[in-house]
């Protein structure tokens, strides 16, 4: 049968969870970004506009990022970045924002106050990150806390009444501008997010955001939300007492429904502002009983300690002690509610500085900054915007990403060769959507609407109208090869066609193509709807608009995309060989496999090592590992692969036979090591050298034999700049994040000391660690950096 049953790829590391909640933390970076899609940016109003009932004084003809008119006697000012589609807290606004305070503070005719974005999609999404990075010193940056400290608390001391009225993003500085003001209304819209994501750049909530947010909504949900950096929505906000007040959307009328919300928004503020300011409405909330009861608990000192202590070591078993920004975190709260508030903020601030220059945190934002690059298509718009997607093969990977095209307004056809594959696939569809249901992002009416433009069916009917082909079929080059040339006689001359291999070269599939330049790969990464990665991969032959179409796809799909050149394992399979071969060398070595995981996760891997081949599939990765050695030879060595077909020979294929290097039962947590490998192991054992099997010496082997196969594709071209690389080991394979990926890796460890390392492995192990030509030349030059 042509298309195999769900097959996990090399990657399918996130069954446990654990993958996909490192990438989910990393992945709320993509929050940052995720403002950055809303609405079209409107222009700033022309310079003059604000001044029609004051006198004009100079300073508001130059004003780019902040404007106010005024209402009666209240105030309505608006922020609005030029040329972004998100407001940020960049100097330039914040100084503006501070002299038309003073403004309106010193203008008698003004009783209240306004703050208003004029982007639909965002209010304010946090402060500028180049404007933290811009900093030398950790003093810097604490003087720049300090000013936004001052600032919101002069807005928090306000004699006349200030309303933030959100809608969009309300994420990070933004957020502490709107806890600063003494009301907060907001548009109950999927647009309108509040939270703080500080902590996911490595750094924490640095203008009084530690201070008031426990004082707003209590001690356990303000530590939620700043320790996991999570999104709350407008109704939850309102639900926590983050909000005062909500304000549905409007629909379509003589404007825009974005335009009209926003201005339906300001008057409901502006008659708030007026409101609070003669006393008609009051900003007090009443709090329901057990918020009551909350409150007065965490109050008292010995409860307070309790609650530090639990979250504390939660936070040390998830992070292994590995990034700071959460336990700093946890230390600025307690010192402000323990020693009061200005020993709070001065903590805050000081913290905020320290934690600015830390390597974590520069790894962070240099994730951040890479997700931002992949989420642009260098290849320009498409000719052809692809609307029609077929997908062949229902398995884990076609349903998946079957799934994450149909949700996203794509129409898409699912074919399989089998109606109990195709009934499979379907129903994973189905569950997908529907999980998002029971978690209330979608209505089941959106969920079914949705599923309408999912076909499931057995032939090739209406194949004639696809843009796109995806195949997700077994990793066999013949079954590839029949597939393609069953696709190429029914498709249009314009329809691409896209193969979902982890490993075998684009080129050798497209081989039996009548249209090379068509061919491409696409490689998604197993669960396909919680991985971020997507890995393209372009032969000789692939046309730039053929790319383009795969990008634009990807992106629409919500994927962060790397492009790369064809090659044996592409990238991210072909970085993952020789880690793998040395965790087997290491097993056979005779340490244990609970003692590896332990050992790659104290390292920031989010999954073990042993873990990982159980995930991936003990056949999926001795097929992917013999076809590696066959192109890289001796480089690829390590451990022994028979090892792995002996497991494959008894039925030990991981988590999804429930037996591989574990014993994997349903609904049991603690899984118990499998007895059975014992005696294989004990077959294929091999005496350890001393000299190099100590716990960091395990970690170094695991990690410069990646790194340096990072750094061998890019001096070969299979990748186009280190920033590529650093977003595909961490968003596909779980790199650590804390460490940036392998370049930003060997910036910050040095490539000099890399190759000292690689030289010692290699005295004892041979060629498989010998350092690439690029790693000797960045180590001969220590002022080479992957990323200046």
């Amino acid at each position: 049968s042509g298309q195999a049953p769900g097959r996990p790829l090399p990657h399918s590391t996130s069954r446990a969870g654990k993958m996909a909640a490192a990438v989910r933390a990393i992945g709320s970076l993509g929050r940052f970004t995720a403002a950055a899609k809303y609405g079209p940016s409107r222009r700033p109003p022309p310079a003059g506009y604000a001044c029609r009932n004051i006198s004009t004084s100079t300073a508001l003809q130059t004003r780019t990022h902040v404007s106010y008119d005024i209402k009666g006697d209240v105030a309505v000012i608006r922020f609005n970045t030029p040329n972004s589609k998100v407001n940020t807290l960049s100097r330039q606004l914040n100084s503006e924002f501070t002299d038309v305070m003073n403004e309106i503070w010193a203008n008698e005719a003004v009783k209240s106050a306004v703050l208003i974005s004029s982007k639909p999609g965002s209010f304010i999404a946090g402060a500028d990150i180049d404007m933290i990075e811009a900093c030398k010193t950790s003093q810097e940056v604490t003087q720049l806390s300090q000013e936004g400290q001052k600032m919101l608390e002069k807005i928090e001391q306000s004699p006349k009444p200030i309303v933030a009225a959100i809608s969009g993003s309300c994420l990070g500085g933004g957020l502490e501008v709107a806890i600063a003001c003494h009301y907060r209304i907001a548009t109950k819209d999927k647009k309108t997010i509040l939270g703080t994501p500080e902590v996911l750049l490595g750094l924490l909530p640095g203008a009084g955001g530690t201070q008031r947010l426990p004082k707003m909504v209590g001690i356990p949900a303000a530590f939620d939300m700043m320790l996991t950096g999570r999104n709350i929505r407008a109704d939850r906000a309102k639900k926590m007492g983050l909000v005062d007040q909500l304000v549905d959307p409007l629909g379509p009328g003589v404007k825009a429904p974005e335009a009209r919300t926003i201005e339906y928004l300001e008057e409901v503020a502006v008659g708030f502002a007026r409101g609070l300011a003669n006393r008609t409405v009051s900003a007090k909330r009443s709090k329901g009983l057990i918020q009551k009861i909350t409150d007065y608990a965490m109050a008292l000192p010995f409860v307070r300690q309790q609650v530090y202590k639990t979250v504390e070591s939660k936070v040390q078993k998830q992070t292994k002690g590995l990034y700071p920004a959460p336990l700093k975190i946890i230390e600025v709260v307690k010192t402000g509610l323990d020693q009061g508030r200005d020993a709070g903020y001065l903590t805050e601030s000081q913290s905020f500085g320290q934690l600015a220059v830390t390597k974590e945190s520069k790894a962070l934002i240099g994730l951040y900054h890479g997700q931002v690059h992949c989420k642009k298509n260098k290849f320009g718009t498409p000719q052809r915007e692809v609307k029609t997607l077929a997908v062949l093969g229902a398995g884990l990977m076609g349903a998946g990403i079957a799934q994450v095209s149909v949700d996203k307004g794509l129409k898409t056809i699912l074919k399989d060769t089998a109606q109990q594959g195709l009934d499979r696939g379907q129903q994973q569809v189905f569950k997908g959507l529907n999980s998002k249901v029971k978690k209330k992002s979608l209505t089941s009416f959106e969920r079914d609407s949705i599923l309408s433009n999912l076909t499931g069916q057995l032939d090739y009917k209406g194949f004639e109208k696809a843009d796109m082909v995806i195949e997700a079929v077994f990793e066999d080059i013949n079954i590839k090869h029949k597939v393609l040339k069953e696709v190429e006689a029914v498709i249009p001359a314009h329809c691409i066609f896209a193969s979902n291999t982890s490993a075998l070269p684009i080129s050798q599939i497209a081989a039996v193509s009548k249209r090379p330049e068509k061919v491409i790969g696409m490689h998604y990464f197993s669960p396909v709807d919680k991985m971020q990665l997507l890995e393209i991969i372009t032969t000789d032959k692939t046309s730039p608009d053929t790319a383009a179409s795969a990008v634009a796809v990807g992106l629409k799909q919500g994927k962060v995309v790397i492009v790369v050149k064809d090659g044996p394992g592409f990238y991210t399979t072909r970085c993952l060989g020789p880690m793998l071969a040395e965790v087997v060398r290491v097993l056979q070595e005779g340490i244990d496999p609970k003692k590896i995981d332990a050992i790659s996760t104290a390292f920031g891997f989010p999954v073990g090592a042993a873990t990982l081949i159980d995930e991936v599939g003990v056949d999926v990765a001795t097929h992917v590992a013999e076809d590696l050695g066959k192109a890289f030879g001796e480089r690829f060595g390590g451990g022994s692969i028979e090892l792995f077909k002996l497991m494959v020979e008894k039925g030990f294929l991981g988590r999804k036979a429930g037996k591989g290097f574990y014993i994997y039962q349903e609904g049991v947590k603690n899984r118990s090591v499998n007895s059975g490998m014992d005696e294989i192991l004990a077959r294929f054992k091999v005496p350890a050298k001393p000299e190099v099997c100590t716990d960091e010496d395990i970690q170094m082997r695991f990690i410069t034999r990646f790194v340096n196969e990072a750094a061998m594709c890019l001096q070969e071209g299979i990748l186009s700049n280190p920033v590529e690389g650093d977003i595909g080991a961490v968003f596909g394979l779980g790199f650590p994040p804390c460490l940036g990926g392998p370049f930003r890796y060997a910036d910050s460890y040095g490539a000099k000391q890399l190759v000292d390392k690689l030289r010692k492995y290699e005295a004892v192990y041979g060629s498989q660690f010998t350092p690439c030509q690029l790693l000797l030349d960045y180590a001969n030059s220590p002022s080479k950096k992957f990323h200046q």
